[in-house]
Formats: C-alpha cells, structure tokens, sequence
C-alpha cells in the first residue's frame, strides 16, 4: 500500500491552505528556517495532534495507531512521543504572565482613573498610596520579583517610568515594541486560536463562532492610514470592554465546578500593495 495516498482533498481546501502557508513560507524563508527543517517540525505536529486529539475511546493511544492516522514512520513516533515532555520555553512563562498582568492592569477597576483608563502605578507599596506596580505582581503571581518584571518590560517598551518616578503602560494590550522571543509566543497563541476557530466552524455544522473581517480595495495611502486609526481605536474600545467583563466573570466563577472554560478575543489589521498577492 502507498502510505502517501489518502483520500482527495477538495479543490477549495487546498486552495485555502496554499493561502494561509504563504505568509508562514515567508517568515521561514526569512528566518532560515529550510523544507527539511519544516517537515520535522510538521512530523512532531501531526504525533502530537494525533495523540491528544484523536484517541480510541477506552484505549490507550499506541505508536502503532499514530502511525496509521499520520503516515509517520513507527520509529520517528516512538522518538517525538518521547521528546514531547520538553520543558516549557522561558518566553512562554515570561510572556503568558506579562499578558496576565496588562488584563488585569486595563481590566480591574482598582488599577484604572476616572476615564478607564490604566492609571501610573507606583513601582512599589508606599503609604498613603495605592495601588503599586508591585500589588499588581502580586495578584498575579508570588513567584517572580516586580522588579525583574519591571526591568524586562521597560527593555521590550511596554511600560515607562515618568518624570514622577510612576509606571505608566505604554500601550492598552500587550504588544512589546521589542523582543522576539515575546513576539514569537504571541505569534504561535493569537494565530493557533485564531486557526482553531476557523477550522472548528469549518468542520462543525449550526451556529459557528464569531469571525469576520472587512476588506476593501482601490484605496490611497491616506486613506489607509485613516483606516488603521479608525481600526485601531474601535477594536481597542471593543478589546477594553471584553476584557473588563471578562476580569468580572472569571472572579465571580471562581468556586465553580464548571469553570473549565477559556475564551480569547482579539483584532487585526492587514495592508499592502495591490497585484501582490498570487
């Protein structure tokens, strides 16, 4: 039997997916990241997938079986089933409770001023003065130093210490001016989740989940530029206020048994050139 075969994918879908890996194919190329080097990658995605995803009910998942649903050789299984208990990478701790603390800094309504707005925080507890950048650590995590916090984010530009000696948050959603290990994790989180949606409303019928955009073309840079602004300041508005009613509900469910749930919202904004795309 020829293991390369597999049942005939329709025309749309492939289509569809020669789209979404021009963008991917780029960043590689300019990464150095070569086709064999992608294919390895792609190996331990599939082992992976089908591991967790895919699963015999009342049966423990075999190499043997990831084998047949992937078409991977049994002994590159064995391997990557293996490497598949790697330590987490630091940019992915690092990174998941900087977005962790900037929640909950545009969110609560301790850390913000009479306009929502994020206030300047202290960097440490000084009396007669809350809150303090260090309080914001603490009600996120106990095992990492606000200043080993407040050092890093002032070298990747999220935050800026002002002339008050005050912290203030440099943008309203964590988006590191420098930093590509950050940059990176963000990538890999905000495209997979994005990815996800699409493919779970592809795959399921009924209602499917929220996503949407608007496209247009023939405009002129000026244009454009007003168009990003607009953009950028609605789909914040609408970030703000997923992520302030968010903050609420994850504190009121906080004791339930059913609280076994997770959401993420986002926006984007896309431009070039037109007769680029192929």
């Amino acid at each position: 039997m020829n293991e390369t075969q597999g049942p005939q994918l329709p025309e749309s879908l492939v289509t569809a997916l020669s789209r979404l890996l021009e963008p991917l194919v780029r960043l590689l190329i300019g990464r150095g990241v070569t086709y064999p080097m992608l294919c390895e990658l792609l190996k331990k995605s599939y082992v992976g997938v089908a591991e967790e995803r895919f699963p015999l009910s009342g049966k423990q998942q075999t190499d043997s079986r990831i084998h047949i649903l992937t078409a991977v050789h049994r002994k590159d299984v064995k391997r990557l089933r293996a490497e598949r208990m790697a330590t987490v990478p630091r940019a992915v701790a690092t990174s998941s409770l900087g977005a962790l603390l900037v929640s909950r800094w545009t969110g609560s309504p301790r850390y913000l001023d009479d306009q929502g707005r994020p206030r300047p925080l202290s960097v440490a507890a000084t009396k007669g003065e809350s809150p303090s950048f260090a309080d914001l650590m603490e009600e996120v995590s106990t095992n990492v130093r606000p200043r080993a916090v407040l050092d890093e984010w002032l070298r990747l530009g999220v935050v800026r210490l002002g002339d008050d000696r005050k912290v203030y948050l440099n943008t309203e959603a964590f988006v590191p001016e420098q930093g590509f290990e950050e940059k990176c994790y963000f990538l890999g989180e905000n495209v997979r989740a994005h990815l996800e949606a699409c493919v779970n409303n592809l795959q399921q019928e009924g209602a499917t989940a929220p996503e949407r955009n608007v496209f247009y073309d023939e405009l002129s840079a000026s244009s454009v530029e007003e168009l990003r602004g607009m953009a950028a300041q609605e789909g914040m508005r609408a970030l703000q206020a997923i992520n302030r009613r968010a903050l609420e509900l994850q504190q009121k469910d906080a004791d339930a048994e059913e609280a076994n749930q997770q959401i993420r919202f986002g926006f984007y904004w896309h431009q070039e050139q037109e007769g680029y795309e192929q």
